[in-house]
């Protein structure tokens, strides 16, 4: 079974987009996607990126293409829970530290799903401690437990591997794909994942 890691932050809407189409991917494949918690803001500080409404809010037209090509991506895949967040950008940190206390205690994937959903399909201003407890809490999740385990050292730290090991490998941005030692960045390149999970040689 091939496995694909998945590097990505609930504050991109590509990263939400890209997790509604790695289900049917896994279901023609047999592979299986790793999710990989990594902090955007941190990728964009080691990497000096930037994000791409502050990246290309001076070029006309540039940021009106990318609603077009976002809008065809939905209608392609059948994706028909988006909505855009108000309050974009959010500050994940409280979000991605969470996700990496779920995985380590074994509900990751539902933690993404709750996360996932009321960041883009019931959105919410998700960095209101208030209002993430109120988002977990609705969803079937301890938020106490998570809160507490989200502030500890060892939580803390393995964030900051994770985002620190992403770069390393080549990324700049989420989400960002791995199939072996092949990186691919943004849903729009997921076909390409695709491709080379079934003919990795392929690929470099």
């Amino acid at each position: 079974m091939t496995t694909v890691e998945f590097h990505f932050d609930f504050g991109s809407p590509n990263a939400y987009f890209s997790h509604r189409v790695i289900p049917a991917i896994e279901q023609r494949t047999g592979a299986q996607f790793d999710y990989v918690p990594v902090l955007l803001g941190g990728i964009f500080k080691l990497t000096n990126n930037r994000s791409p409404a502050e990246a290309y809010r001076d070029i006309r037209n540039k940021l009106d293409y990318m609603e077009i090509e976002s809008q065809r991506f939905i209608r392609r895949h059948g994706i028909t829970g988006y909505r855009f967040n108000p309050h974009f950008p959010v500050n994940t940190l409280m979000l991605m530290r969470g996700a990496v206390a779920a995985q380590m205690d074994g509900i990751l994937m539902p933690y993404v799903e709750a996360m996932m959903h009321h960041m883009w399909e019931e959105p919410k201003k998700m960095d209101d401690p208030a209002v993430l407890g109120a988002a977990l809490a609705q969803s079937g999740l301890d938020a106490q437990r998570l809160f507490e385990q989200a502030q500890t050292p060892e939580v803390k730290q393995r964030l900051m591997d994770n985002t620190a090991r992403s770069v390393e490998r080549g990324s700049f941005g989420a989400p960002t794909f791995f199939v072996g030692a092949a990186i691919f960045f943004g849903k729009d390149r997921l076909d390409e994942v695709e491709a080379c999970i079934r003919n990795p040689a392929g690929y470099g």
